[in-house]
């Protein structure tokens, strides 16, 4: 019996010659996949590899998985952007022409050389088995926070199992709490019944005695909830065994949990009792708290 949630977050580093690197991956309640991915420039041809890992560990939830990479210092080369270089020296000329500008106070090389753009660090192209081991070793770490991912959701869908499974058993004494209702005898809606009827033929009017058997008949059947606790049982039942086995059943007690809230709606239309009436509104209290919680379950 193993529940998973749609909520988790994991973070991996890993490392391949003089680049460093690390994973975040994230997942949240969705109503299906829905996997999103964020590369450093270069590295785009790995989205393909990383959301068919993730469409084989999981089924349902909205993951946004992100690479941030790093390079040693000593990894790159400095090179001087002719460009960038001409803009700073033309710019120079232009204040030097301005009056009142003192011109010892210009830009000399030590300065320019220090504004941003003019110097640049270019990253060493790799080879093609170099890019290869290192997209290689990327993806092993994106293994790494995957799984971390997945031991995540589970240990979140533990604890959402106890919550749901505490809910099911309230909803189940809840059930039993109106099916015994003294209220709900046959004796005591035999004398419900009789005192309703008693009440008509106080006022004096001549009514039919069939017809008003057959009334009190449609009233016993209007009120009677037999049918609804029969099916909120059934259900019950679906849903531990729904909780006691593997996989991605959320969706599955997403329809019971609608299931559960129209009976309890029809209970409470049809009650006659404060106490009945009572015993459905907890019911849907715990009906719509159970609604919340598995909106969670992958």
């Amino acid at each position: 019996m193993a529940l998973d949630s749609m909520t988790g977050f994991a973070r991996a580093e890993g490392s391949f010659d003089q680049a460093t690197w690390f994973w975040e991956i994230r997942s949240v309640n969705g109503r299906g996949l829905d996997v999103r991915t964020r590369f450093p420039a270069g590295f785009e041809a790995l989205d393909t590899a990383v959301r068919a890992k993730v469409a084989k560990r999981l089924v349902r939830g909205n993951v946004s998985a992100t690479l941030t990479m790093k390079r040693e210092s000593s990894a790159g080369e400095l090179r001087l952007n002719d460009t960038a270089l001409e803009h700073v020296l033309r710019a120079g000329e232009l204040v030097r022409q301005k009056p009142g500008v003192n011109s010892e106070a210009l830009l000399t090389a030590d300065v320019v050389l220090g504004l941003r753009g003019v110097l640049e660090v270019v990253e060493p192209e790799l080879g093609e088995d170099e890019l290869k081991h290192l997209h290689t070793a990327i993806l092993a770490t994106y293994k790494e926070v995957l799984d971390g991912l997945v031991i995540a959701r589970r240990q979140e869908g533990e604890r959402l199992e106890a919550v749901v499974a505490a809910q099911v058993a309230e909803i189940e004494r809840l059930v039993v709490v109106i099916d015994d209702a003294p209220v709900r005898t046959a004796e005591a809606i035999q004398a419900r019944l009789k005192g309703q009827v008693e009440k008509l033929l106080e006022t004096g009017q001549d009514l039919d005695p069939g017809r008003l058997h057959q009334e009190a008949i449609l009233l016993a059947t209007r009120v009677d909830i037999d049918e609804e606790l029969k099916r909120l049982n059934a259900h019950v039942a679906a849903a531990k065994d729904l909780l006691a086995h593997d996989g991605a059943v959320g969706r599955k007690l997403d329809f019971l949990a609608q299931e559960f809230n129209r009976e309890a709606n029809t209970i409470c239309s049809k009650s006659y009792d404060a106490s009945i009436t009572q015993a459905g509104l907890e019911l849907k209290v715990v009906i719509d708290q159970l609604r919340e919680q598995v909106q969670n379950i992958e």
